[in-house]
């Protein structure tokens, strides 16, 4: 068993036991959502895999969490294994810690997890459901787990309330495409098979992103919106130190990307990553580094370790005049330096909401699950960025990704985007200052944990 302690220096108002899924996206705004309950005196155990604990490059240093898992617990399915040892796990915590003190008073689960619910139910705990994903794609895979959506979807959607119509390629691909997603799509539907039995349903979003749906799904759930999920010195600065998730699937690169940038000059450098999953064709790898040739900006490209096959022959060389590519970066510090001018991305909900936050316009580019839903929203609804018409093969071509490029850093049309990502810089940390509606959220999610022990 691995074990990390971290003094809390306050007396301990209760227990949290958070179990996340073993994925980037997924583990990275839960673990800062665990940092904001430890830091108003919960105590917070995340119960993290081996896999995770072990190929991540941790940064413990005022985090105040534990991290506990065990040999077994793999990333491999949430079906089998997982499900399996993931139980075991969180029991033996709550074993261990019956008697104490620190007795665990709530789970906070992966809301792709729901058998987690019936553990915490079992031992008369506080169960509370986490989505990483938005509030509309969520609400989209409501509306079809009880057949108000029916499948194969053949037209536009525009029943769901709070949402605007959405056009088939405009939906979450687990929706849209059944034969290439069907297990998926499975796997997402189930985060409902128990969802009324959750004290709290807790979403990394907030509540003027979101406002009409949020509103709607409020009438199902006891929902607490609590995000942007993001080291609080990007926002209100209230725990210090708090820069890093804490924890990356990937070495960060060792490339002095830093020192490079400050060598530019504010908003000249277009920054692009893909995340820590999608994967892009050979042929749409080349038409984005083509793109990037033509728009002669300068640019800093994340391309992981196995996707570099897939770059132009010698492009790296031929572009170091312009460019920098990496295999890995702190996307939040690179994202909130001044020279970056566009961000180019796959439409990660985590990537979003740091765009937001840090007032970086987007040039959007999904490529399944939740990004294409999350790239409508970024382009259309909220006027945040430009979504590049793909072509008959989903492929954007290299004119159309750097028509948007210049759309966004240079022509008229980049101030109203400018404009916009502006205000939801503001309402980011409007929603997590003292008062906020995230904030309160938080807040109320810490009280109702007291009436819990009571």
């Amino acid at each position: 068993m691995l074990e990390r302690k971290i003094k809390m220096g306050k007396e301990m108002k209760g227990h949290v036991l958070l179990l996340p899924f073993p994925a980037q996206g997924h583990f990275s705004p839960m673990l800062q959502f665990a940092k904001r309950l430890a830091s108003k005196g919960l105590k917070a155990t995340i119960a993290m895999t081996i896999s995770v604990t072990k190929s991540s490059y941790a940064e413990a240093g005022g985090v105040q969490v534990e991290i506990i898992s065990e040999n077994g617990y793999t990333r491999e399915g949430v079906h089998g294994s997982f499900k399996d040892v993931g139980s075991r796990v969180l029991l033996s915590i709550i074993e261990k810690n019956r008697y104490s003190s620190d007795a665990v008073t709530c789970i906070v689960y992966d809301s792709i997890c729901p058998w987690a619910l019936e553990v915490a139910k079992e031992n008369g705990l506080f169960g509370a459901s986490f989505f990483s994903q938005s509030c509309s794609v969520n609400y989209i895979f409501y509306q079809v787990s009880r057949g108000i959506i029916g499948l194969p979807v053949e037209e536009t959607v525009s029943s769901i309330p709070g949402l605007p119509p959405l056009e088939i390629s405009e939906l979450p691909t687990f929706v849209s495409d059944l034969e290439v997603y069907k297990v998926a799509l499975d796997l997402f539907l189930g985060q409902f098979s128990n969802l009324d039995k959750a004290d709290s349903v807790v979403f990394n979003t907030f509540d003027k992103l979101e406002s009409k749906v949020v509103k709607h799904m409020r009438k199902l759930w006891n929902v607490l919106t609590i995000g942007p999920a993001i080291p609080s010195m990007y926002l209100d600065k209230r725990m210090e130190g708090d820069k890093d998730y804490g924890l990356n699937l990937f070495e960060p690169s060792e490339d002095p990307y830093i020192k490079w940038l400050n060598a530019r000059e504010t908003g000249s450098v277009i920054y692009l990553s893909f995340g820590s999953i999608a994967v892009y064709t050979n042929e749409q790898m080349d038409e984005v580094a083509n793109a990037l040739r033509q728009s002669n900006k300068y640019f800093l490209w994340v391309v992981r370790e196995e996707e570099m096959i897939k770059l132009p022959k010698n492009f790296i060389e031929e572009t170091s005049d312009k460019g920098l590519v990496v295999t890995w970066c702190s996307q939040i510090e690179v994202l909130s330096h001044s020279s970056i001018g566009c961000f180019i991305t796959h439409c990660g909900w985590n990537s979003i909401l740091e765009a937001l936050s840090l007032g970086v316009p987007m040039v959007t580019m999904p490529n399944f699950a939740d990004q294409t839903t999350n790239a409508k929203f970024v382009a259309d609804i909220w006027g945040a960025g430009i979504w590049p018409t793909a072509d008959h093969k989903r492929i954007i071509k290299r004119d159309k990704l750097e028509a948007s490029i210049r759309n966004v850093m240079e022509v008229d049309i980049a101030d109203t985007i400018k404009k916009n990502i502006s205000n939801f810089r503001e309402m980011t940390r409007d929603a997590m200052e003292i008062g906020g509606s995230s904030f309160l959220n938080i807040e109320n999610f810490v009280k109702s944990l007291q009436v819990v022990r009571k």
